[in-house]
């Protein structure tokens, strides 16, 4: 049996108010509207109902205070709220890469594992590919490097970031032809090549899925061009202590059509590990499984447009990550449940509770799941 929980009224009025105020222009150049209406706020899960929860251990006596990242001292990452060895490597601009997870040649991808945020999402065909946003730690090789999707026209906007990735189809690339931040492209399809980007063929893998770049090199490049210069990054909030409520979760699966996913609750560590297809999910250049502080399944509407992505026939999804729609947040091995935000271009997704106070990211790495509204995670 599923569950389902709705915010207060008032809530709901206040988020269809922004909706209807909040309209931002696209990279196209046109004003677009958020989805004016919205179904539940929350999304049933595929689990009996819970007794009441085990009470949380009792909170430290003085516990450190949510801090937002426009809050964080300089040497402190605004995108994972963890100090930082080096504060000199938090005065350029994070890089936005993107990374195929085509099934199962690709693994293990190389560098994943070091990025800060991870956006995972649906392509087409039922086979997901990420969007991995580096600042604090280099990686090379980062790959396999694939073609942008129309969520790659959001993500830089949120992040101010540059842009990697190896191509796109005809209507995508236009699209970030017009956009605001196609100075910040890198992309073989607009004169970046060598050594930037280069291959590392392997027997019985397709061409194209052997491309790979490096931080370092990606970064040189932007500065090269001079535009790799910090930008005041702001609307992710920290907290190391778990807020109140919640429930507690051990293991949660995201039943993406091609190959589900399962995260795993790591006590010892205090981290979710990744799972796909029913194997750990490893990276290739640091040796170790993926993991993340924070996974965060956000759930947007996802609209197929009139791009054709491939000879199959294929066309390319917008997933409407503007406006407001249903959010679990899992960190601690529990899930907290509420509305993520975003009703500028230039916003971060922001986490909102029942009562519309904002939900806190534990420190570390993230992992958002972009799923369709009707998708039910099942938690066994």
């Amino acid at each position: 049996m599923g569950f389902r929980m709705r915010p207060p009224r008032w809530l709901m009025i206040l988020g269809v108010m922004g909706l209807s105020a909040c309209a931002f222009r696209t990279t196209a150049g046109e004003v677009r509207l958020p989805t004016p209406t919205m179904p539940p706020p929350l999304v049933a899960v595929d689990s009996p109902p819970q007794p009441s929860p085990t009470p949380s251990p009792a909170p430290s006596p003085t516990p450190t205070p949510p801090v937002w990242s426009s809050e964080l001292p300089p040497d402190v990452n605004p995108l994972t709220g963890l100090r930082v060895p080096d504060p000199a490597v938090l005065n350029r601009r994070p890089l936005a890469i993107k990374i195929s997870n085509y099934p199962p040649v690709v693994r293990p991808q190389s560098g994943v594992d070091l990025a800060d945020l991870v956006f995972e999402h649906y392509a087409e065909g039922g086979v997901t590919r990420f969007t991995a946003v580096f600042l604090s730690q280099d990686a090379e090789p980062v790959g396999s490097v694939r073609s942008a999707r129309l969520i790659d026209l959001e993500i830089p906007a949120m992040f101010q970031a540059i842009l990697a990735y190896s191509g796109a189809s005809a209507g995508v690339n236009a699209r970030i032809r017009n956009s605001d931040f196609f100075e910040r492209a890198l992309s073989p399809d607009f004169g970046v090549g060598a050594p930037i980007f280069w291959r590392i063929p392997r027997e019985g893998v397709a061409l194209e899925h052997t491309l790979f770049t490096s931080t370092r090199r990606l970064w040189e490049e932007a500065t090269r061009r001079g535009i790799n210069t910090r930008p005041n990054l702001r609307g992710m909030m920290f907290s190391e202590q778990p807020p109140p409520g919640g429930r507690p979760v051990s293991t949660l699966i995201i039943p993406y059509r091609v190959e589900p996913v399962t995260w795993r609750y790591d006590s010892g560590s205090g981290r979710w590990l990744r799972w796909t297809a029913g194997q750990p999910h490893m990276d290739a250049l640091t040796g170790r499984q993926l993991s993340a502080a924070n996974v965060v399944v956000v759930y947007a509407h996802h609209q197929t447009t009139d791009i054709l992505e491939d000879r199959l026939g294929n066309y390319s999804i917008e997933i409407q990550i503007w406006g407001s729609g249903p959010v679990q947040i899992f960190r601690d091995g529990r899930m907290f449940e509420g509305q993520w935000q975003r009703f500028r271009r230039e916003d971060m997704l922001r986490f909102v509770d029942a009562q519309g106070q904002p939900i806190p990211l534990k420190p570390g790495n993230t992992w958002f799941q972009m799923v369709p509204l009707d998708m039910r995670i099942q938690i066994p």
